[in-house]
């Protein structure tokens, strides 16, 4: 054999070592980007940081990425000198990342952060909870919030609040800042950022906005919609975090946040209607009540009844920015409402909202953890149980990570939409929240009036959560074993009126069950 044919053998074993090698490691990378998305409670927040001395402009999850993008051209060109070394990359990358789930309702015995901490964000809000109880709920969080900071070396705490103008609060901005005097407290020094309306893709201001336009050409509004506001894009609200991060002359030190425009909510809504390309007719008038406003809100937009409450509480108060020295400091360009929408709907157009404000939980509906929720109970329970056999697998899982939103539920929509119009009716979620992407689920999403607690793409498994309004509990389980596709509904009764409620559905169930894993298979 020459020297030629062993360089040749020896490319060919070090191609082979590599797949399997690139392999192993993607399945690992997919692992833990799926744990960087797994959500698991709206007073549940997870705290991801770097052993890197210099701060980094990009997220490690995108460098990792960005490193797969490269590698996967290594091994194009059969560079697999390289392709190794950038693998090597990820491995570093992977070590430097570390995960930590809290709950801030609770006061933990022993403190769970790592004590090298510089500085923490705190984004908590509970606006979307039960109308009279999210207070004390801030409350509690940002005081066991600080007692654990406390015991860090961390060197700042950045907060973003809400622009606080007026002496008579809403009862959400005056909680915001409750919270603010609670964080100034601490020993540990605090930045706080006060935003008003926030536009950008996932923002629940902007998806307010959006439902509204797009669904109603002609509204007869409350009379809030002439209250004046101070758009600012998400964009900049990222740029003002950043740039304020261990900023010497932002230390134990308020700014108010605001985009170049001060603008009614009227205008704002005709604005959108212009960027959109089309016009839309708005008439105010002052006989709607709150309460009138908040049902208005709750059944044309995606929104939440106890978030449309409060939103209509402090859409009566005007939030202009009052203090602008935070972009002469950070030298910010602010964008326009306009640019704030076109930039918005690039990144919807490119499906690549991260994020969404529809993913954080509903209060009351899941009291503790996702976690608790996973065991599917087996005893006290009804269920419906269907299998099919002799299924394309991939195809049939390729359906299953699709299901819900713009795609439907695969049988029977228009009952599905039903259940979701009487559950709005109820105050419930209905089916309106959709979901954030078109064919990715990780734990914690919503999905239209379900709670993703289980998605296992390995393992070909979904489990969902019901957080319609109901006399009971109920999952929706999903499983592919080799060939065989199973569909469990299950549903935890309370009482006499939920097994009333679910034997009044069975002739229903048995058509949408049966229907949805026939056609979930066809793809």
């Amino acid at each position: 054999m020459t020297e030629k044919d062993l360089n040749i053998l020896a490319d060919k074993i070090a191609k082979k070592v590599l797949e399997e090698l690139i392999k192993k490691q993607k399945e690992l990378d997919d692992k833990m980007l799926e744990d960087l998305n797994d959500l698991n409670s709206a007073i549940q927040y997870k705290y991801v940081y770097s052993d890197t001395d210099e701060a980094q402009s990009i997220s490690i999850e995108d460098q990792i990425k960005n490193l797969r993008d490269k590698r996967a051209k290594a091994c194009e060109v059969e560079d697999y000198m390289l392709a190794a070394k950038i693998n090597d990359d990820i491995l570093k990358l992977k070590e430097k990342l570390k995960l930590i789930t809290l709950d801030f309702l609770a006061s933990p015995k022993e403190n769970p952060l790592p004590q090298d901490i510089d500085v923490a964000y705190y984004l908590i809000h509970s606006m979307s909870s039960d109308i009279g109880d999210f207070t004390q709920m801030e409350a509690d969080c940002a005081t066991n919030f600080c007692r654990l900071m406390e015991d860090t070396n961390a060197k700042q705490i950045i907060y973003l609040s809400g622009i606080i103008n007026d002496d008579q609060l809403s009862k959400h901005l005056a909680s915001r800042k409750n919270v603010e005097d609670i964080l100034k407290k601490s020993t540990v020094p605090a930045t706080v950022l006060r935003a008003g309306i926030i536009v950008g893709s996932g923002s629940a201001s902007f998806e307010i906005i959006r439902d509204l336009c797009e669904k109603l050409p002609l509204m007869i509004t409350p009379k809030w919609v002439k209250t004046k506001s101070q758009p600012i894009a998400i964009r900049n609200v990222m740029e003002y975090l950043n740039g304020v991060l261990l900023h010497p002359a932002c230390l134990n030190q308020s700014f108010d946040i605001g985009g170049p425009d001060v603008l009614t909510y009227k205008e704002m809504l005709h604005r959108y209607a212009k960027n959109r390309g089309f016009r839309n007719w708005i008439f105010s008038v002052p006989i709607m009540t709150p309460r009138l406003s908040s049902y208005w809100l709750h059944f044309v937009t995606s929104t939440s009844y106890p978030l449309a409450v409060n939103l209509v509480d402090s859409m009566k108060m005007e939030v202009i920015a009052k203090d602008n020295r935070l972009q002469e400091i950070l030298q910010i360009e602010p964008y326009t409402y306009d640019q704030a929408i076109q930039m918005a709907f690039k990144r919807i157009e490119q499906n690549s909202v991260i994020s969404s404000w529809k993913d954080s939980m509903v209060s009351g509906r899941l009291n503790k953890t996702l976690n608790g929720y996973i065991q599917v109970p087996q005893y006290g329970v009804l269920k419906d149980a269907q299998r099919l056999d002799n299924i394309d697998a991939e195809k049939t899982f390729t359906a299953l990570w699709k299901i819900g939103g713009n795609q439907g539920w695969y049988y029977a929509n228009f009952l599905w939409k039903i259940r979701g119009y009487l559950d709005q009716l109820s105050g419930g979620v209905g089916l309106r929240r959709g979901r954030t992407h078109p064919d990715k689920i990780y734990a914690g999403d919503a999905l239209d009036f379900w709670r993703v607690l289980l998605a296992d793409k390995k393992g070909k498994r979904l489990l969902l959560f019901a957080e319609m309004k109901l006399p009971g509990e109920a999952w929706l389980e999903f499983r592919i074993e080799g060939n065989t596709v199973y569909q469990t509904a299950t549903f935890r009764p309370k009482g006499l009126w939920g097994r009333l409620y679910w034997y009044s559905l069975v002739p229903f169930h048995y058509f949408i069950f049966k229907g949805m894993i026939r056609n979930l298979a066809k793809g």
